[in-house]
């Protein structure tokens, strides 16, 4: 039997203090990643109706785009598996730096098709860019995770995923309205109209992505990767790797359930029987909340001290709170702002700001026990969705945002945790996970339909949760006294 040797890097940064050092600056470079690809994610959102007008398709063919998007991160994280597995892991040959290099390059390629496409006027085409696109996803995914839980100290791996998935946030926030602007207002404006629209920002995608893969490949970092290289499938000899693969399945599959819900449970009429604009208005909170709860996150799991904690951990979501204020108290028609009219869509969020404070407290900077008390909390906003109508309902399900916000980084960083060599092959069986989000979503549809009532069918998104809650709980230490022997 083989003792597990990790993954090192060069001994000059064997040192605590310099490695600190030199792994803050990487890791803020590797932070512009987790920006640009959340940018880019979210204006598939934008390509659906834009695609829908200009091809005259029907529902099914439009959303043919997340198909072929998200199909990629599955068919590329198996395919990564499968070549680990037969020949050895390639991130652990070439190193995490090539492997993001690699990533931006598929990405870049992708994007480049998009303005052929469009000469040409072919939708199938448009979906090869975006599979191709969303292959060199996958691989950044593969190699950026694990990276960024790398790049300093093993116990505040999940501080820096937090931090890494809040600028990941950012960009998903922000990519709509600057994505609509381009493709639905300025480039309609100059003649561009249909699928033409989207040669340009497109395009300007794939030089970013080949620009950003010539910076990656010449800057110095921390070179990781070299070591011992196994064949085989030694990722799943852990307990909690498998394990923690299922929690990524439910809990992507359980946050894209309720996101994808809420605009129609909003516009029920036992809950807030609000119209879809009026909803959307509800539906910024609970993407924010994610962007609030994962910079919450990022400090309450670092080892800054406590005073500064406490300081950030209240005026972060203040801040957060004051920003949604502004921005709901516009009123485009007027003119003006109506910080009244404002103030009466984000007051109700002051207590679940409150609660998520405090649950930050009770966590006491764990990474495990944090992901549980979140998890049961959302499984008890769900339960009581389910349950009750009216606005306490409305902004229980308005509050999933706020609590799911640590998911993804804890449980990647949990179930990463000691796993040395095996940590890039890990992660390709954790973003394989993101499957979770094509599945559980339909599941739920399906319960909707049977059972005529929306409210029943978040039955689905809360016992993924509390799987979630299990895994924070106990299933992230399943197996791992055998971790040393493989």
């Amino acid at each position: 039997m083989a003792i597990i040797s990790t993954i090192t890097t060069n001994p000059s940064d064997t040192n605590g203090n310099a490695t600190g050092a030199n792994y803050r600056g990487s890791f803020w470079i590797m932070t512009s990643l987790f920006f640009l690809w959340g940018f880019m994610t979210v204006f598939n959102d934008i390509l659906i109706p834009r695609f829908k007008e200009a091809f005259t398709l029907n529902y099914f063919q439009a959303m043919l785009v997340q198909f072929a998007f998200f199909g990629a991160y599955f068919i590329g994280s198996l395919l990564y598996f499968i070549i680990s597995w037969l020949i050895g892991d390639p991130i652990a040959k070439i190193g995490y730096k090539n492997g993001v290099v690699l990533g931006l390059l598929i990405s870049a390629a992708g994007a480049g098709i998009f303005w052929p496409a469009a000469s040409a006027s072919s939708y199938p085409m448009f979906l090869a860019g975006l599979f191709i696109v969303g292959l060199g996803f996958a691989m950044l995914q593969i190699a950026a995770n694990p990276y960024a839980t790398i790049l300093g100290p093993e116990k505040t791996a999940s501080s820096r995923l937090n931090l890494a998935q809040a600028f990941n946030s950012v960009g998903t926030t922000i990519g709509p309205i600057i994505g609509g602007w381009l493709i639905f207002q300025y480039f309609a404006k100059t003649g561009a109209h249909g699928a033409d629209s989207v040669k340009v920002p497109y395009l300007a995608f794939s030089i970013v992505f080949a620009v950003l893969a010539v910076i990656f490949f010449f800057i110095h970092l921390p070179h990781v990767g070299e070591g011992k290289i196994e064949r085989g499938a030694g990722a799943l000899k852990h307990p909690h790797v498998i394990l923690g693969v299922l929690a990524i399945f439910m809990y992507v599959g359980g946050e894209v359930a309720v996101g994808s819900a809420i605009i129609n449970f909003l516009g029920q009429k036992n809950v807030a029987g609000l119209d879809p604009v009026e909803a959307s208005k509800y539906v910024s909170l609970f993407w924010g909340g994610m962007l609030i709860g994962r910079f919450m996150g990022a400090v309450e799991l670092s080892e800054m001290k406590k005073v500064n904690k406490q300081m950030l951990l209240a005026g972060i979501p203040m801040l957060c709170l004051l920003v949604f204020w502004l921005l709901r108290s516009w009123d485009s028609g007027q003119g003006r702002f109506d910080f009244a009219g404002g103030w009466a869509i984000v007051q109700n969020y002051l207590p679940l700001l409150a609660l998520c404070w405090l649950l930050f407290q009770f966590g006491q900077a764990l990474a495990g026990r944090t992901l549980f008390v979140f998890s049961a909390t959302i499984v008890v906003l769900l339960a009581i969705a389910m349950v009750f109508g009216g606005k306490l309902a409305m902004w229980c399900i308005i509050g999933v945002g706020l609590f799911t916000s640590i998911g993804w980084p804890n449980i990647f960083s949990l179930t990463l945790d000691g796993m040395g060599i095996h940590k890039s092959q890990v992660s390709s069986l954790l973003v394989m996970a993101v499957l979770g989000g094509a599945i559980l979503p339909p599941v739920q549809g399906a319960i909707a339909d049977a059972t005529k009532n929306l409210q029943i069918s978040f039955i689905v998104p809360l016992l993924a949760y509390a799987y979630v809650g299990f895994y924070g709980w106990k299933g992230h230490r399943i197996g791992r006294a055998k971790m040393a022997v493989v």
